[in-house]
């Protein structure tokens, strides 16, 4: 814990490195496709004391000055299984970003999805030695919180504190320089599998790039997807991927509750492919022209040419109708949804005052999947777009680059972590867990 603790402390110290020299390279490494983004800062960086322990900012001061995508290799369920592709497809993306920004780029922050993550919430309390509430006092309350043993091979990759209580008033987002007695503070924590982790920080090293920090795709996803309102009054983003679906419920501004279903798009394009006995490559374009998840009588009449090259006539010249092809995609889309919902029943999603779900990511692009979604998922359903940011090419405004968009807010605005704070050493949390998600019941 505490070397994890040191290493994002670390990663804090080198984002604002990289941005007071200007530029920092932004990937998504998934996996259909690893997308890279280049940031020009404008050389103003943030002030914490405004921000304060608070929510995200908006558009902020930075521009897009690359883009560039590339197929994904080497990358299943959101985590590296073959290293020298994956190297390979990071390294294209990255200097065809930098090529197209005409800079050359050091440091990098990445999101990966996937990593079995895993939500906690952690409550702590501390008795002030003086009457105003201090950084210092900040950092003791989150050192007082039960930490839980998060087993063996896994780490804390996010530590938010989402709530402050001082004396008998709940619901702060920043509590420093006000008055009191005591101190309470709820913490949530996500814990993803080691080795993931691990597997991504060498490839990026191999890519030569340091890296600057690191975030779940579900997070930032839900960064860039969901408004201002729905963050504040409580909403989940459902980031549709090609191997894996990331779910991020959002409270008051921060991310409360994380998971992921390993099950994507190219599930539903592997389907397509064994049902027709064609290529995957034939079945990505048949889905993404003519699929569906809503057969309608039109769809009988509707044919559908396969086309193919095996040299057999007959075969090349198939044709089946529209309603096989959605016969096809809707179980494997609804096991998809039904998986969602029960970890959003798990993550106590049916208990908060707004049950707004917003779809997003590569695969929510399927026609008819919102009115599939409200029917599976509960009534409010929207698609889901990441925010528009400066520069950001058109190619790059769609559903598929929610991740992308949500990790560049993400490093100009982090919001501030648990080692953001100069926890006293002789106090790093290694205690058990009173009841995880216990202070999210009791405080909304």
């Amino acid at each position: 814990m505490t070397d994890l603790y040191q290493s994002q402390r670390a990663m804090r110290h080198m984002r604002k490195a990289a941005m007071q020299r200007g530029v920092i390279a932004i990937l998504d490494v998934g996996t259909s496709k690893i997308a890279c983004l280049i940031l020009r800062f404008d050389g103003v960086e943030e002030t914490r004391d405004t921000d304060g322990v608070g929510p995200m900012a908006g558009q902020s001061n930075f521009r897009v000055i690359g883009a560039a995508t590339t197929r994904s290799r080497g990358v299943r369920f959101g985590e590296i299984a073959v290293m020298n592709e994956t190297e390979r497809a990071i390294r294209t993306a990255v200097q065809a970003a930098q090529k197209m920004a005409n800079v050359r780029v050091d440091h990098c922050i990445a999101c990966f999805a996937g990593a079995e993550p895993r939500s906690y919430g952690l409550a702590g309390e501390w008795d002030l030695q003086d009457s105003v509430v201090t950084e210092q006092d900040v950092a003791r309350v989150l050192a007082a919180c039960d930490v839980p043993d998060i087993g063996q091979g896994r780490e804390v990759l996010h530590a938010h504190p989402v709530n402050f209580a001082l004396d008998h008033r709940t619901g702060l987002g920043d509590p420093r320089g006000q008055i009191g007695n005591r101190l309470a503070c709820d913490m949530h924590l996500l814990s993803v599998e080691a080795s993931v982790v691990q597997n991504l920080l060498y490839c990026i090293k191999r890519c030569d790039l340091e890296l600057a920090g690191i975030a779940s795709s579900a997070y930032v996803s839900g960064i860039s997807s969901l408004v201002e309102d729905e963050q504040e009054l409580g909403a989940a983003c459902i980031d549709m991927g090609g191997g894996s679906t990331g779910i991020s419920i959002f409270m008051k501004k921060h991310m409360i509750y994380a998971d992921s279903v390993r099950l994507g798009g190219d599930h539903v394009t592997s389907d397509i492919s064994k049902g027709l006995q064609v290529p995957l490559v034939v079945a990505e374009r048949i889905k993404t022209k003519h699929g569906g998840v809503q057969a309608t009588g039109m769809d009988d009449r509707e044919m559908i040419e396969i086309g193919g090259d095996s040299g057999d006539w007959d075969k090349d010249r198939r044709q089946v109708s529209r309603t096989e092809l959605i016969g096809i995609i809707r179980p494997r889309v609804e096991e998809i949804l039904e998986d969602v919902a029960a970890r959003l029943n798990a993550g106590f999603f049916d208990q908060l005052p707004s049950q707004q779900i917003v779809l997003t990511g590569g695969a929510s692009q399927i026609p008819g999947l919102d009115g599939l979604a409200s029917r599976i998922l509960g009534q409010r359903v929207r698609m889901g777009r990441p925010l528009r940011v400066q520069g950001l090419p058109q190619a790059a405004t769609g559903p598929s680059f929610s991740g992308s968009v949500g990790l560049s807010l993400f490093a100009a605005h982090p919001q501030d972590e648990w080692w953001d704070f100069d926890i006293p050493t002789e106090r790093y949390p290694a205690r058990s867990i009173k009841r995880a998600l216990k202070w999210f019941k009791d405080n909304w």
